[in-house]
């Protein structure tokens, strides 16, 4: 049974997420001047993004998380899928960077693009820290195995993250009609993968080589039983 005013606008030629801040601002300006009990709410296409950029936030984490633990559970360890999320970093930034440089909002499709973009990055970074694995347990050391799986792995991760950009470019570059709609996605895929290659081959085996200086456990057993043995 409250009064109530409604005051409607629209957003052209603009994005709705800086004219929503213009507004928040300028409401918080009127909210000291306002009779005891009355209010200011915001409500239509502002209150549906602020609920989405929420959800995918929280699912973005969540999804980090999730892929951590699981992980953890496939490679019996908590430092492997440590070395393997430091490529994360190098995607997070390439996103960034690549909506900075193409003037392009952070939105529901550019969220969803990261999310994208993170899974590419995370399975071309499992492909390198489990092959250096596999090298360490022929008796390398962590140097040799981060190089040799840098190297050796060069081509497949390229190739990953090649075919990927390649099929993201149309989108990205928004051609045909309501292109513009789905173009933050692509760019956001983009972006990410570009330095999450980047990060995969050059940063995940220097992180590798520093955290994984002790040999597996079974070669400094027999390590032990040699030296008990003589």
């Amino acid at each position: 049974m409250q009064p109530l005013y409604d005051v409607y606008a629209n957003v052209e030629d603009r994005d709705l997420g800086s004219v929503a801040g213009e507004v928040r601002h300028v409401l918080d300006g009127f909210q000291s001047k306002l009779p005891k009990g009355s209010f200011f709410e915001t409500r239509g296409q502002v209150e549906t993004m602020r609920s989405s950029f929420v959800g995918l936030g929280i699912g973005l984490v969540f999804a980090v998380i999730l892929v951590y633990f699981v992980m953890v559970v496939n490679f019996q360890s908590w430092l492997d899928p440590f070395i393997i999320l430091m490529a994360l970093p190098g995607a997070l930034s390439g996103i960034l960077l690549m909506l900075f440089v193409t003037q392009t909002t952070i939105n529901v499709p550019s969220l969803m693009g990261a999310i994208m973009s993170i899974g590419v990055a995370t399975a071309n970074s499992i492909l390198l820290v489990n092959f250096a694995n596999d090298l360490r347990e022929t008796g390398a050391d962590s140097i040799t195995a981060a190089l040799e799986a840098g190297y050796t792995r060069l081509r497949p991760v390229i190739m990953t993250a090649l075919a990927m950009i390649l099929g993201m470019l149309p989108m990205a570059l928004g051609m045909g009609e309501g292109g513009e709609q789905n173009a933050p996605l692509g760019r956001a895929v983009i972006g990410g993968l570009l330095l999450a290659t980047v990060a995969t081959l050059f940063f995940v085996p220097v992180v590798y080589s520093v955290l994984r200086r002790d040999p597996p456990s079974y070669l400094e057993h027999e390590a032990e039983v040699e030296a008990y043995d003589h």
